[in-house]
């Protein structure tokens, strides 16, 4: 078996007593200190008995559920918002709804290109009596 293969011998010479208390000050002088944590949520920020803080989190878990399940609740029904075009009437997926909208706005302009070309001139118009002959949009 070669050296690569053997697993790390570890060191287990005894610590003086002096080495300990050293090294355990070195260390809690490189403690962070009690606002890092409680930004980091290590630490729960709160002045709640260490015994009481796992029920005032259920209790703040507990509320915004509740007010969740009453926004959701209010919240309009599908149909109401695609009434108020607030949602597209579309059963298109999310990704390809824009490419959607583009071509029923090409299909339109296409549609109403094709309207305007077979669309009666204003003499025949006035022949059939639509129009009165001052009212020729073309004069």
């Amino acid at each position: 078996m070669d050296e690569e293969a053997k697993p790390p011998k570890i060191d287990e010479t005894p610590i003086s007593p002096i080495e300990r208390r050293n090294s355990l000050e070195k260390h809690l002088q490189t403690r962070p200190d009690m606002k890092d944590l409680k930004d980091r949520h290590i630490l729960l920020d709160t002045n709640a008995a260490p015994a009481l803080q796992s029920a005032a989190q259920d209790l703040e878990r507990q509320r915004a559920t509740d007010s969740l399940k009453k926004g959701l609740e209010k919240r309009p029904e599908r149909e109401e918002l695609i009434e108020k075009n607030i949602l597209p009437d579309s059963n298109a997926a999310p990704a390809i709804q824009g490419q959607q909208r583009e071509l029923e706005k090409h299909m339109r302009a296409d549609s109403l290109e094709e309207k305007m070309k077979h669309r009666p001139k204003p003499e025949d118009l006035i022949k059939e009596g639509i129009l009165q002959a001052d009212e020729d949009p073309t004069k």
